[in-house]
């Protein structure tokens, strides 16, 4: 059975992996407060998430930001009777979700969360969120906290398939205050300049970041 592993606490969220998983590649999922009611986002499923969700609120919705994250976002809605809402981009997942859909486009439904389209084509469909009042970002996989993303001393690092194109145009003008991922905990200090490097080294780091991956395969 699975182990609920609440890895950030934050004013206005969670963040939470399983405990299997904490380590090289594990999967991270948030809920956010809104005004609106909590948006849960590329959720995972636990014994004990819901008690966790109810000490923040009731669920407004389900969404995913990235086509890969299914995950457990079907049974979350049914459970919780809402809908996975689905940015545009990933109109293509509504068909493999057993739970009942709806598109967003310019922001996630009555909330300050507005879409950034991170990569877009046939083989990766990404969309972050991000509230300028808030300061906060949620990046599901173009960058991570997780050992597989990060090299040498970074704190937060591009995905290895991104590494030598980052999205520089998509996130290279954000000043977060945190950044929250799709791997790994959140980034809560200094955010805005974690972000700011992971994108200007990214290709400078990618030989170094590679090498590493030949030499430590299982890492």
């Amino acid at each position: 059975m699975s182990t609920l592993d609440v890895v950030d606490r934050w004013d206005g969220g969670i963040s939470w992996t399983l405990a299997e998983e904490v380590g090289e590649m594990h999967r991270t999922s948030h809920a956010i407060e809104t005004d609106d009611g909590l948006w849960v986002i590329d959720p995972v499923d636990a014994p004990g998430l819901d008690d966790e969700l109810a000490d923040l609120g009731e669920v407004a919705g389900v969404t995913l930001l990235l086509d890969r994250h299914k995950r457990d976002a079907a049974a979350v809605a049914r459970r919780h009777d809402v809908r996975v809402s689905l940015p545009e981009p990933l109109s293509g997942v509504a068909d493999e979700l057993d739970a009942e859909t709806e598109l967003y486009s310019r922001a996630l439904p009555d909330t300050e969360f507005r879409t950034i389209t991170v990569v877009d084509n046939r083989f990766w469909h990404e969309v972050a969120l991000y509230d300028r009042d808030r300061g906060t970002l949620i990046v599901p996989e173009a960058v991570g906290t997780a050992e597989f993303f990060r090299t040498g001393a970074e704190r937060l690092g591009v995905h290895p398939a991104l590494r030598l194109f980052p999205p520089r145009t998509a996130l290279g003008g954000l000043s977060p205050d945190s950044v929250l991922v799709g791997h790994g905990p959140g980034v809560f200090d200094d955010a805005a300049n974690a972000l700011r490097v992971a994108l200007a080294r990214s290709r400078k780091s990618a030989p170094r970041y590679y090498a590493g991956l030949l030499l430590s395969p299982l890492r």
